[in-house]
């Protein structure tokens, strides 16, 4: 029997028409599909009733699937000569683990086919309409996550943050204190805006404004959350935030950021 392939397909940040077509074409000929929790019902429905589903969920404080069995499931499919979809919330190489999995395949000799999605702090910023790069303002952009295999990695930032870079926190947690000391020993001016999004591009979604001097006294939004750290935040649109802050009494301010305003978004 010949060996089937693995294809490791990122879902995009949530809303189902952020998919991307090929990752659709890739759903409707699957045989066997193993998903995260973060993969929405809608994206779900696409798969063939005749495809095995297989839900493989990680999400944080929660029971998850060890990834060496994950990576033992796709293996065993694969060697049964079928078609196997591997689905993750966002892209497969941003923090979802799909390297980790090309490696198993590949020392496995199984075909590996990457269907890359648009990552969460891709969506999540256009999302609030604002741009992760700007040529005045924003030339560096950096992606890092709060959870990682070795606890200490976080804290291994560099010692100085550039001004004129944009961050962006995967999974920052709920202890925003911890990232916010982490930031100011980084360089980063107190005064610099931050968004949190949560459930970002999903009906469900939420943001919370602030600046990086009242990051611990933010609310805490359900996961999955990223922090967005930079001048940038000030494009947020104004309007698009305020509905999002009747639900906190926070102040008509927070949501009151232009990027023609140099001032605190306190």
């Amino acid at each position: 029997m010949a060996t089937g392939t693995v294809f490791l397909v990122g879902a995009g940040p949530g809303d189902p028409e952020l998919l991307t077509l090929k990752a659709a074409k890739v759903l409707r000929a699957a045989d066997v599909v193993l998903h995260d929790d973060l993969v929405g019902a809608d994206i779900l429905r696409l798969i063939p009733t005749t495809a095995q589903l297989i839900s493989v969920g990680k999400r944080c404080a929660k029971k998850s699937t060890p990834q060496e069995h994950i990576n033992q499931l796709l293996v065993h499919y694969a060697t049964l000569g079928l078609q196997v979809v591997r689905l993750k919330g966002g892209d497969p190489f941003i923090f979802g683990r799909g390297g980790e999995e090309l490696e198993a395949l590949r020392q496995a000799d199984i075909q590996v086919e990457v269907v890359p999605g648009i990552t969460a702090a891709l969506g999540a910023a256009a999302g609030i309409r604002v741009p992760l790069t700007h040529r005045e303002i924003s030339s560096t952009l950096i992606l890092v996550t709060g959870s990682s295999q070795h606890s200490e990695h976080i804290a291994n930032w560099p010692d100085h943050l550039p001004s004129n870079a944009t961050i962006v926190v995967y999974m920052p947690g709920h202890d925003l204190s911890v990232l916010q000391q982490r930031l100011i020993a980084a360089e980063v001016a107190p005064e610099t805006p931050c968004a949190i999004i949560s459930s970002a591009t999903s009906e469900a979604e939420q943001v919370h404004v602030t600046t990086v001097e009242n990051l611990y006294s933010s609310p805490h939004l359900s996961a999955p959350r990223l922090l967005v750290i930079g001048e940038v935040v000030r494009f947020a649109e104004p309007n698009r935030l305020s509905q999002q802050f009747h639900q906190f009494n926070f102040s008509p301010q927070h949501a009151e950021v232009s990027p023609n305003s140099r001032e605190s978004a306190q």
